[in-house]
């Protein structure tokens, strides 16, 4: 029970269907624009107190009304799931 903790620990067969692969993970790391936000002190700090906090939902619903959370939670998303092409409009 003292060793690191696994994904597997946390999620449920329910939560399995959120799961985001570690391939995709990866290129959040890779992201210029998601490193660019994140030099940002307040969403710095938005980010750790999400972290720290006990109520995690309740907090998330108080946040995703924060226009700088809600940047941050979209590039997270378009990276994970990029839009499809044909909904892109041609410039």
């Amino acid at each position: 029970a003292d060793g690191p903790w696994s994904v597997e620990d946390i999620l449920t067969e329910d939560d399995e269907q959120d799961r985001v692969p570690l391939q995709k993970l990866k290129l959040l790391g890779e992201s210029e624009e998601l490193r660019g936000l994140l030099l940002n002190p307040h969403l710095r700090q938005l980010l750790l107190t999400v972290d720290q906090a006990e109520d995690k939902s309740s907090l998330m619903k108080k946040y995703m009304q924060e226009p700088l959370f809600v940047e941050f939670a979209d590039c997270c998303l378009r990276i994970i799931e990029p839009p499809e092409k044909e909904n892109i409009l041609p410039e």
